[in-house]
């Protein structure tokens, strides 16, 4: 069937969700893109879905059913919380767990039905740096996405037979609203410590997520690649 191939993309209405959204549309894929609240000046449409709520999710993908090229989502959807442990409300521990990892799982488990029947597509998660460095102050936020990345290569195993493949891209530091407050002495002590010891773009992280969608990655399925080496 002719056509661009539609993409979702979860966390859609800013940062790195909002960058991937606007070049894939811009690179000739459909855009679907998910956000708690829509954008009506987004050059992609824009669906509201709250990734932690389940039965919103169920409910925002069931409507995609009837979409012919359906063939990739990225879950760009996520929260973060700098703080050690101890001073960390519990209402902000279940918080991240519930946007980062569970809204991953609901996600990935509503695209991955659809893209079963179509026996093929491409999938890409999102975890951070924080996970491999172990940074101190983000344990609630490294739990959360260390849980990303566990369920990420085990669901990469239950669609490989599906010709579904399923990634995650780990970034360092990124100009985004989600490190605007973060003290800059912090993030230069992050960014010293990865391989390649300078800040990324948005668009670093594009060319990767590009490369895992396109059909040169067929055979890269479970796999965790950090922007900016760990």
């Amino acid at each position: 069937m002719d056509g661009p191939r539609t993409l979702v993309v979860s966390g859609a209405s800013r940062g790195i969700g909002r960058h991937v959204a606007m070049r894939a549309q811009a690179a000739g894929w459909r855009v679907i893109g998910l956000a708690r609240q829509t954008d009506a000046g987004a050059p992609f449409e824009m669906r509201a879905c709250d990734v932690a709520d389940s039965a919103a999710v169920r409910e925002t993908f069931r409507a995609l059913r009837g979409e012919p090229r359906l063939h990739g989502l990225v879950n760009a959807a996520g929260i973060a919380s700098m703080n050690l442990l101890l001073a960390t409300p519990p209402e902000t521990m279940r918080r991240l767990v519930e946007v980062n990892l569970l809204g991953t799982m609901y996600c990935c488990a509503e695209m991955g039905r659809l893209l079963a029947r179509r026996r093929g597509g491409r999938i890409v998660n999102f975890s951070t740096i924080a996970v491999a460095l172990g940074l101190r102050g983000e344990a609630a936020y490294v739990a959360a996405k260390s849980g990303v990345e566990g369920f990420s290569r085990a669901f990469a195993r239950e669609m490989a037979d599906f010709a579904v493949t399923v990634n995650t891209i780990a970034p360092g530091p990124v100009e985004t609203d989600l490190i605007r407050h973060v003290p800059k002495g912090q993030i230069d002590a992050i960014v010293a410590r990865q391989v390649v010891p300078r800040m990324a773009e948005a668009e670093d992280v594009w060319q990767l997520v590009a490369f895992l969608l396109g059909d040169a990655a067929a055979m890269m399925s479970g796999q965790v690649l950090h922007v900016g080496g760990a």
